[in-house]
């Protein structure tokens, strides 16, 4: 594990927040000189801590106005039936996450799309023929509460 001190969290904590951020404008932001600030958030990046930079897209903007949970029940429940699940999931990019679980369903899939037959094509001719699932269920989000990527760190410090 990682050794974070106060300034690393302080550093993460505003590039969660803005990751086009120079190294001066960490600096100015944590009170270190841009310097060591290019010298940490380097190796954050080296460690993996920082594992990317992107940029945060407005679905509803670019007409994907459609945010679906897809709860799916494997047929049988062997490795290499969970990998051909997993192999699925990975071909499919209208899947933005996908979780295995615990209790009634074995994953759970979020779908962000453009419509309801997105939605349909999805479930009929995605899913539901794959050799690998036995049971779809799909709940449609009716409103978004909260959206957040950024992690708790707060409760490291």
């Amino acid at each position: 594990m990682i050794e974070i001190d106060a300034f690393d969290l302080k550093m993460l904590a505003a590039l969660q927040d803005d990751g086009r951020l120079t190294n001066q404008q960490l600096a100015d932001l944590v009170g270190l000189s841009a310097s060591q600030c290019s010298r940490r958030r380097m190796r954050l990046e080296e460690e993996k801590v920082i594992s990317g930079y992107h940029a945060d897209l407005a679905g509803e903007a670019l007409d994907f106005g459609l945010i679906a949970f897809i709860h799916i029940t494997l047929a049988t429940h062997s490795p290499d039936n969970a990998k051909r699940f997993r192999e699925l999931v990975n071909r499919v990019d209208d899947i933005q996450d996908a979780y295995a679980l615990t209790g009634d369903a074995d994953y759970l899939l979020k779908v962000i799309l453009r419509d309801l037959k997105s939605l349909s094509d999805i479930i009929n001719n995605v899913l539901m023929p794959h050799q690998s699932v036995a049971h779809v269920r799909s709940s449609i989000v009716l409103d978004r509460l909260k959206e957040s990527a950024k992690l708790p760190l707060k409760t490291l410090g």
